[in-house]
């Protein structure tokens, strides 16, 4: 027996002690609050575990963006692959009332079971990234805090040095703030500690000024730009902006750099899909609760990659992954 309750706001009488007899006589109960909902409410109507049951979409237009969940949640599939990647890095593989992850040619899976790794080149290659963070009060500092370790959490996969990655990092409000240029630090030590040590604008939202800087500031060799380097902008937003981003979104791409738009919570998706480069499926995020933004990051590791040169262990790959199909079938 499963209630799923759809609120707006907050409600007239108390629905603590009911909801707690629901549970009691074992039905299981998903809250789904949509616009100025009370979270509070949603979490005492909701079963335990509330990260499972608890969902949050800013506007009833966009909420079938929670289908796909209770797809995977009530539905008998045999494709289980067809309702979600599964969390599986690259490729998600159908079996028999199961599935499981497998990499692309040239990507090795790693023992996680979920995640992949290129054989050669891939993160250690040279690259010029630049993350542009929304400081703006609607953040709030404790979900702030929740970007830094995002944003260090992208560092943590790459090989920082001067012939390889390059980082560096601004943040915008109603103002842009660079709080370090590309190549100012020459380790990932030093970069998270400067993460870490950001401190919050808590303002407005100029996304376009700030895409506007990243332009004509951020890749600029007198800011550390290395010329002849693949250059990759992660912009990070969480609500409307408060200022006209096309012409800038569209300067980014044309001069060359692959954009990457991550938003949260009430981030405008048309806004999203303007700033991220080509195909946008592969460069545009979204979630609905800042506690997730780490999926989006473990995403987001592969997919800033450049590739230098094919991997050596190709053939080798495709061999296990076709015994490993083998054995999965004799399973069956």
């Amino acid at each position: 027996q499963v209630a799923i309750v759809v609120t707006d706001g907050r409600p007239q009488d108390g629905v603590q002690d009911v909801s707690a007899r629901a549970r009691a006589a074992g039905i299981e109960i998903f809250a789904i609050g949509v616009g100025r909902v009370d979270m509070g409410t949603l979490r005492q109507m909701a079963s335990e575990p509330l990260d499972e049951h608890v969902d949050y979409v800013e506007s009833y237009s966009v909420i079938e963006k929670l289908t796909q969940k209770f797809q995977e949640a009530f539905c008998v599939v045999s494709d289980l692959c067809a309702t979600g990647d599964h969390d599986c890095e690259q490729v998600c593989v159908s079996t028999p009332g199961a599935y499981r992850c497998a990499c692309r040619d040239g990507f090795s899976l790693n023992s996680d079971g979920r995640t992949c790794t290129a054989c050669n080149g891939g993160l250690g290659s040279a690259l010029d990234l630049v993350f542009l963070i929304d400081g703006s009060k609607s953040v709030r500092p404790e979900n702030f805090e929740l970007v830094k370790k995002f944003i260090n959490q992208i560092v943590d996969s790459l090989e920082v040095s001067d012939k390889q990655a390059q980082v560096g990092l601004v943040q915008y409000s109603s103002s842009v703030r660079q709080e370090f240029p590309l190549g100012q630090f020459k380790s990932k030590k030093d970069i998270k500690a400067a993460v870490k040590k950001m401190s919050y604008m808590e303002k407005g939202t100029m996304t376009g000024q700030a895409l506007k800087y990243l332009v004509d500031s951020s890749f600029s060799i007198i800011n550390g730009a290395r010329p002849g380097v693949p250059k990759v902008g992660i912009v990070f937003t969480d609500g409307r902006s408060q200022d006209y981003i096309s012409d800038a979104a569209k300067k980014a791409k044309d001069s060359g750099f692959r954009m990457f738009a991550v938003g949260v919570g009430n981030a405008v998706e048309d806004e999203l899909r303007e700033i991220a480069s080509e195909p946008v499926a592969e460069h545009y995020f979204y979630t609905a609760d800042f506690r997730t933004i780490s999926k989006i990051g473990k995403k987001l590791q592969m997919k800033i990659c450049v590739e230098e040169d094919p991997c050596e262990c190709k053939s080798i790959v495709k061999f296990q992954t076709k015994v490993e199909e083998l054995i999965n079938s004799l399973q069956q």
